[in-house]
């Protein structure tokens, strides 16, 4: 049985997303909120889940002690209208009260899945830009590339496209070598 839930007329707050995902119990479905749009998408397949957990084995061995690397679901509100889900985010453990993260994650990362691709690469990388990300990094299963932006002075500058058996290492949040062609094995 599917349950109907009315949305609010105009832009929807943290308030409404709470109620909506409420009312629809756990349906599997990714529910996230961009400038007071609800976006919703399936559930993530298990390449995808792979990937995700590869990298978080990775991020987590060069992990320092104050900070944290999380998995969605976790909520990250970077406004009243903007509640995002990163498959991948390190934020500072002094940051990490209640049941969302109230400040801005250190990195997201988004693992791009065919349902997702353009919203990941375009939507949602402006969004965390705008609310200050220091960094973000895109990563495709299937053809196993990464790319990575930084913030410098508040606009993403690329600053990693690699491929395949190539390896990166970034500095920001901390060093961390990652080869994308290993995040599927």
């Amino acid at each position: 049985m599917e349950t109907v839930t009315t949305l609010p007329r105009g832009p929807m707050t943290v308030g409404d997303l709470d109620a909506y995902r409420d009312a629809r119990l756990d349906d599997g479905h990714r529910c996230e909120l961009i400038d007071g749009t609800l976006i919703v998408t399936p559930a993530p397949v298990l390449r995808h889940q792979l990937v995700v957990s590869e990298l978080m084995g990775l991020l987590r061995l060069a992990c320092p002690t104050d900070l944290r690397v999380l998995t969605a679901p976790a909520d990250v509100v970077l406004a009243d209208d903007t509640v995002v889900q990163p498959d991948v985010l390190v934020a500072r453990r002094a940051d990490l009260i209640g049941d969302k993260l109230l400040a801005r994650p250190l990195l997201a990362v988004e693992i791009l899945s065919p349902s997702t691709r353009l919203f990941d690469l375009d939507l949602k990388r402006a969004r965390y830009e705008r609310a200050g990300v220091a960094s973000y990094w895109a990563i495709d299963p299937e053809e196993l590339w990464l790319r990575a932006w930084e913030l410098r002075e508040s606009e993403y500058v690329e600053v990693a496209h690699v491929a395949g058996g190539d390896s990166w290492t970034a500095n920001s949040p901390y060093a961390v070598t990652v080869t994308p062609g290993r995040l599927a094995d």
